[in-house]
C-alpha cells in the first residue's frame, strides 16, 4: 500500500496511490489525518478499494504526513558520512579518531518544516549561507509504546518514506546543538507517500541522491550502524513513541560538506531522493 495525502482544488484527501495504473482511490472526506488510518487500515483499503479513482497527473501530491510533534532524527548514522563531517570542519568538537558514536546521535525537526514533493524549499539567505541536502529514509510509527525492545522493534513500524533533512551548516556547527540549524521553515521535504511495511525490506534499500541530475549520494540502508531496531529501542527507551510518530534514520555519504570545497545549495538547485521501493522525491531550491 502506498498512502498519499493530497489536494484536488481546494480540497485536501488521503488516498491509495496505484502505480500500475497511475491513478490515486481516496478515502472518504471523514478521514482526516494518518492515525485514523493507522487504526482502521483494513476497513479504509476495502472502502477505497470500490470507490473512484482519480488520474495522479489530475492531483497534487502533499507531505503524508505532519507528524503531531517534532520528528525524531538521527545523524551521523552511516560510517563514511560521519568521517566526512567529522573531517568537513562543521562539526563542532569533532576529534579525529573519534567519528563514529558509541550511541545514536538524536534531534529533532519541528512539524513546521515538512514539505511534500515538488515543493520548494527556502534557502533563508538571510539567515544561512550553507544549505546542504541529506537523502534518509523514515520510518513510519503504527504501534506506540516505550522501553520498546529491539527484538521487537519491527512490529511498531507502520510504513517507510523518504526525507531529505535539510541543514543549515553554519548555523549547525555555530550552535553545537543541530535543532536551529535543522529546523528553518520547509527544511524537511517528505515523500512522495509512505509506503506500508509489509511491502519494504528496510535493511536493503538503496538511497541516492542526485543534485542537478548529479549523482552525489549512492550507499545501502545495510550500511547502517544503528540499525532501526536500535533506534526505535533506543527513543523509546523512557519516552513512549505514538502512532504516526516519524523516525528519520541518517544519511549516507556525499552531502556538500563532504567536497572540497563544499558544495552548498544555491537558488534554482534540484534535489531528487530516491530509495528502492519508496519512490523519488524532488525538490527545487529559491
Amino acid at each position: 500500500m502506498k498512502l498519499a495525502r493530497f489536494s484536488l482544488g481546494k480540497t485536501e484527501r488521503f488516498g491509495i496511490v496505484d502505480l500500475e495504473k497511475s491513478v490515486i482511490r481516496p478515502f472518504d472526506v471523514s478521514v482526516q489525518n494518518v492515525v485514523q488510518i493507522i487504526a482502521q487500515t483494513a476497513e479504509l483499503l476495502s472502502a477505497a478499494a470500490k470507490g473512484e479513482e482519480i488520474p495522479l497527473d489530475q492531483i497534487k501530491l502533499l507531505a503524508p504526513i505532519i507528524p503531531r510533534r517534532n520528528i525524531f532524527c538521527v545523524g551521523k548514522n552511516y560510517r563514511e558520512h560521519a568521517k566526512e563531517f567529522a573531517g568537513s570542519g562543521y562539526e563542532a568538537g569533532a576529534v579525529k579518531g573519534a567519528e563514529i558514536d558509541e550511541y545514536p546521535a538524536v534531534f529533532s525537526k519541528p512539524p513546521s518544516t515538512v514539505v511534500g514533493n515538488g515543493d520548494a524549499v527556502q534557502l533563508h539567505s538571510h539567515v544561512t549561507h550553507c544549505v546542504d541536502y541529506e537523502a534518509e529514509l523514515a520510518i513510519v510509527i503504527g504501534k506506540g509504546g516505550s522501553d520498546i525492545a529491539a527484538a521487537n522493534a519491527m512490529d511498531h513500524v507502520w510504513g517507510y518514506t523518504i526525507i531529505n533533512d535539510v541543514t543549515a551548516r553554519d548555523r549547525q556547527r555555530q550552535h553545537k546543538q543541530w535543532f536551529l540549524g535543522k529546523s528553518l521553515d520547509t527544511f524537511c521535504p517528505m515523500g512522495p507517500w509512505v509506503t506500508s511495511a509489509d511491502e519494504v525490506k528496510s535493511d536493503g534499500l538503496d538511497v541516492k541522491c542526485w543534485v542537478n541530475g548529479d549523482l552525489r549520494q549512492d550507499a545501502n540502508t545495510r550500511d547502517l550502524i544503528f540499525p532501526i531496531p536500535a533506534l526505535i529501542a533506543t527513543i523509546s527507551a523512557g519516552l513512549a513513541l505514538e502512532p504516526g510518530d516519524v523516525i528519520a534514520t541518517g544519511t549516507p555519504a556525499g552531502v556538500g560538506i563532504g567536497f572540497n570545497p563544499p558544495r552548498f545549495l544555491k537558488a534554482g538547485d534540484e534535489v531528487k531522493i530516491s530509495i528502492t521501493g519508496l519512490g523519488t522525491l524532488t525538490n527545487r531550491f529559491v
